[in-house]
């Protein structure tokens, strides 16, 4: 038989199975979109040839990663809000208020956020963020793998509600949201072959009313489709829902029937082990994007309690400015380390289970589990290869102990991801983007995000902290 690629040689990370699946030398065939063959090399060349073979001696052949949380529209304002106790109001709003006014720059710092996470491994992005059906069409553009919302709340464009107040909601603005996310739907679900796919995206139940929620919620049924959601993510939400409903969020949630396996409830920050672990008992799934969660609250969300009851755990970089990169190596990283400094406990989250949270368990979580995650015969050909000679991942040790994935989670920064295949197609090789001209990307975002820091800079120098926060970065304090 004749395939369009084969990979042989390589040292296969598959995880089958409930570990990682290690085959020492194996074999991958790529037919189409899909995987058509594996198994040790010797194996698989006795009953297939290929178009084209890649020797990948000396490399990891695993499956692509998986960003279940991202919102790459804030690609362009990485870095301008970090070591701040009030992160959103006091650093980011001034450039996100701007920001969110040109369509163009939020389109041009997506795409730069797109290639720079594509460089680092990541092959499926559920991008949440607003205007999706521009944003959409850079996944389109470079080739990767995308589930996603737009962001739907009853904000008004001009939120003035002082920190502790109750927000006033606009059911019109609501409204808007809430159409553009089924125009989101009707246009580019399923679509580019299966690879672009939409879920509902309610900001959070802070930012909903109750009204509204449930009209998503009868969507998510009629269109069968998932909801994607922040939830517990701060004090601030939580306030919130007590003044509104005199109930916690996820409390709320499950007696408005939203815990049930369509919902993925982004951060749960603010949550107890007893309302995540109700969460997990309804089969909803939880996204866990530590890198952004420390750098902006230091706090280490509860997915130790999460495991105790589910499997259904994936891995998100969240956004530029938050977590200033959109690495899921990063993200696998900081997992284990903060767990393990939470728990006073080095066992804690250990390498091979914090790879299959961005790889297998993040499909399952996501809804993906059928199609990505694993490298198994019919599923789709989202790969990685990744160049073990690299001076932080070497040596390779396969005995008496294999030394290989600790070193992924805990050595590999990204830049040593060699080729990306998503769908069948290779988006990089040797290294080099074949989709876009990554260099022109990058002229584009810096000449977008310039116009956008001169707009901002107004309103960011009538709040005093802002100002406090410019001296300490300028080196002025």
């Amino acid at each position: 038989m004749t395939a369009d690629y084969l990979f042989i040689h390589a040292i296969l990370i598959t995880m089958r199975g409930n570990g990682v699946g290690i085959l020492e030398d194996g074999a991958v065939a790529v037919t189409g979109n899909r995987i058509s063959a594996v198994g040790a090399t010797k194996e698989v060349l006795q009953d297939w040839s290929a178009h084209r073979v890649i020797d990948a001696s000396g490399k990891v052949v695993m499956p692509g990663l998986i960003d279940a949380h991202i919102h790459t529209g804030d690609g362009l304002v990485r870095g301008v809000s970090q070591d701040l106790n009030n992160w959103m109001q006091h650093g980011l709003w001034p450039f996100e208020q701007e920001l969110r006014k040109d369509v163009d720059a939020v389109c041009k710092g997506s795409l730069m956020n797109i290639v720079e996470a594509l460089k680092a491994g990541t092959t499926t992005f559920c991008d949440f963020d607003t205007p999706m059906t521009q944003i959409v069409q850079n996944h389109v553009k470079v080739g990767t793998r995308a589930r996603v919302a737009e962001l739907i709340s009853e904000l008004p464009e001009e939120n003035k509600t002082a920190v502790g107040e109750l927000y006033t909601f606009d059911p019109a603005q609501g409204n808007r949201k809430f159409l553009r996310n089924l125009d989101l739907i009707q246009k580019w679900n399923d679509r580019e072959n299966g690879r672009i796919t939409c879920m509902l995206g309610p900001q959070g139940p802070d930012m909903c009313s109750k009204e509204l929620l449930l009209e998503i919620q009868e969507a998510a049924f009629r269109l069968d489709t998932g909801i994607h959601m922040h939830v517990s993510q701060g004090d601030r939400e939580i306030n919130q829902m007590m003044k509104r409903y005199g109930k916690r969020s996820i409390p709320f949630l499950d007696e408005i029937g939203y815990l049930n396996h369509r919902l993925m409830a982004v951060h749960l920050t603010e949550a107890t082990k007893e309302e995540t672990q109700l969460l997990a008992s309804k089969g909803a799934g939880m996204i866990l994007c530590s890198g952004s969660i420390a750098i902006i609250d230091g706090i280490i969300p509860p997915a130790a309690e999460f495991l105790e009851v589910s499997d259904r755990l994936a891995l998100g970089s969240d956004q530029a400015p938050g977590n200033n990169c959109n690495n899921m190596f990063n993200e696998m990283k900081f997992t284990a380390i903060l767990n393990k400094c939470k728990f006073k406990d080095p066992s804690v989250f250990p390498a091979g289970k914090v790879l299959r949270m961005a790889t297998i368990e993040a499909a399952k979580a996501i809804g993906l589990g059928n199609e990505i995650g694993s490298i198994d015969v019919g599923k789709k050909a989202d790969l990685l290869m990744i160049d073990m000679t690299q001076p932080c991942l070497s040596p390779i040790i396969l005995h008496p102990v294999r030394n290989v994935v600790p070193n992924l989670v805990y050595s590999a920064k990204g830049s040593e991801v060699e080729l990306v295949m998503v769908d069948g197609n290779i988006l990089i090789e040797n290294f080099q983007v074949l989709t876009v001209d990554e260099k022109q990307v990058v002229r584009d975002a810096q000449a977008a995000v310039e116009r956008v820091c001169k707009a901002a800079e107004l309103p960011f120098s009538k709040i005093p902290e802002s100002r406090l926060h410019r001296m300490m970065q300028n080196d002025e304090l």
